[in-house]
């Protein structure tokens, strides 16, 4: 009688810890499919670690792919000798002139980010950047860091600027850089749902400070030692120094077999 009722205990026991294990892998799974499922918010800031040789940088792959994944572009095609020359506009410094001007010369054609400020103070410089077929990119209206906003507060910092170009010059923006650089998953979906894509970039340099500007010399050092195929460089325009190598700058990367293209042509 003692044995059968020690034996009806284990086989109650059994069930018992058999349902405690199924109810612990059913919740842990369930965890596991919620953390897979979340839109990470978490900080991205965009940067590259430059490599030798004319060789592609490192953008970092997980970053790389999570922007990808959400039809942004960051690096073209390794085995082109494509580069897609971009330039921020904040404000005008007195110097698009000066670039536009080399562009026309040497058959380049820019994109061209800018923001709602650009936009108001400058409107005859985006006028012209249309006229002669560049790409004009948002910005966003006040420049703000997007993961710290809201999904809506992007949409509106975003289409009250698209909006207004269009209205200013029946032109429809298609290509969005995120201001300083930063961004998520999140803020990448929320860009890309409203018809945008992403451009980061595979070389940057110092040259935004107009108080602490790079001789031509080190400016042409440095552009020119990080050539690379599928290159997305990014320049401010308001940098002097930008605007005086510019011709330089152009003319060497023809020289090294390299072909300037527009975002309209890029190639992954």
């Amino acid at each position: 009688m003692e044995k059968r009722q020690i034996s009806n205990k284990i086989k109650i026991m059994s069930l018992l810890l058999i349902t405690i294990f199924t109810i612990c892998v059913m919740f842990t799974n369930k965890n596991v499919l919620l953390v897979n499922g979340e839109i990470s918010e978490k900080t991205i800031g965009w940067g590259i670690k430059r490599a030798n040789n004319h060789e592609q940088p490192d953008v970092g792959t997980t970053n790389k792919q999570i922007l990808e994944e959400n039809g942004g572009i960051c690096l073209g095609n390794k085995e082109k000798k494509y580069i897609y020359l971009t330039f921020d506009c904040g404000y005008e410094a007195g110097y698009i002139d000066n670039i536009l001007d080399t562009l026309k010369e040497n058959n380049v054609t820019a994109t061209f980010f800018i923001t709602a400020h650009y936009l108001n103070s400058a409107t005859d410089k985006v006028e012209r950047m249309i006229n002669e077929n560049h790409n004009i990119g948002n910005h966003t209206c006040q420049h703000p860091s997007l993961p710290s906003i809201s999904d809506e507060k992007i949409e509106e910092e975003i289409m009250k600027l698209h909006q207004s170009v269009y209205e200013k010059f029946n032109y429809e923006m298609k290509y969005f850089r995120p201001p300083k650089g930063e961004f998520n998953e999140r803020t990448l979906k929320k860009t890309n749902s409203l018809g945008y894509k992403t451009v980061m970039w595979s070389f940057a340099y110092c040259d935004w400070d107009e108080n602490k500007q790079p001789s031509k010399e080190e400016a042409i050092k440095m552009i020119t030692n990080n050539f690379h195929s599928g290159e997305i460089m990014l320049l401010h325009s308001n940098s002097k120094t930008n605007a005086e190598v510019l011709g330089t700058i152009i003319k060497e990367a023809n020289k090294q077999g390299y072909e300037f293209k527009s975002l309209n042509e890029f190639i992954q």
